[in-house]
């Protein structure tokens, strides 16, 4: 199969929605930020040169100034709060998780109220108020707390559940974590983001997420056509999280699953 015919299911859905005169909603989030790293040069290159916001979720206890003066060269990036460490807290033999039921609650609200403080006093007016858990994993019970420490929105990855703050959820991975930890299969991820925009009515953002680390060549290059396919298409936009944020105070966003 040829790299267009790969992408045609796409093209072809953004077509669709042009002449019906309906919006396809992508926003990008990114994890696992801490320092300037050529990984991270390449992504900002990236998506500035295509003008798509990414949300970079910054690991807190591990950054410092020199992120904060390497985002000052990008505006088009804002952070978020990316748990405290990224230390798991799980026992050995289960799944990792910081910010699991393994720690007294407020010994966790605690990592994440200091998480949030340092991440605001880093980045100031390009930091928001919202929490990516490591893992994408949280304790259920810790949710309702969130909004008592400062937070305005939460992302993970996987079907919304509603909260009392804004529930937005990454729902396209491109990386294949149990198989070859490269870029998933280009054709399977196109199905997957068409698979999205259909889903909720076709009414919900597309969430793709990207961990610039860990990226392959294939990883760059899908992204790379992606964003060509979707700066092609009058009917998209790439949407700042703050727009979701604002979008969805108080509930789960259907779509962003």
């Amino acid at each position: 199969m040829t790299s267009d015919q790969i992408w045609q299911p796409l093209a072809e859905e953004l077509a669709r929605r042009q002449r019906t005169g309906r919006k396809a909603e992508f926003w990008l989030r990114d994890d696992d930020a801490v320092e300037p790293t050529p990984a991270l040069d390449r992504l900002l290159d990236l998506t500035g040169e295509f003008a798509v916001p990414v949300t970079l979720a910054v690991i807190p206890a591990l950054t410092d100034e020199k992120l904060v003066a390497r985002l000052d060269e990008a505006p088009h990036a804002t952070v978020a709060v990316h748990g405290w460490a990224h230390q798991s807290h799980a026992p050995e033999g289960q799944k990792k998780q910081e910010l699991g039921p393994h720690r007294p609650r407020k010994a966790v609200l605690d990592d994440l109220a200091r998480g949030l403080s340092r991440i605001t006093g880093l980045h100031s007016a390009r930091a928001v108020p919202m929490l990516v858990p490591p893992w994408n994993r949280i304790d259920a019970g810790l949710v309702s707390e969130l909004g008592s420490i400062g937070f305005a929105a939460l992302s993970v990855y996987g079907p919304p559940k509603p909260a009392s703050l804004a529930v937005i959820n990454s729902n396209v991975d491109i990386m294949d974590w149990h198989g070859t930890r490269g870029c998933r299969d280009h054709g399977v991820l196109v199905q997957a983001i068409v698979a999205q925009l259909h889903a909720f009515g076709g009414g919900g953002p597309v969430g793709l997420l990207t961990h610039h680390l860990v990226h392959d060549e294939s990883a760059w290059l899908f992204l790379e056509r992606l964003f060509t396919v979707t700066a092609q298409a009058e009917a998209c936009a790439w949407l700042p999280i703050r727009t979701l944020i604002g979008r969805g105070a108080g509930r789960a966003i259907p779509g962003t699953v």
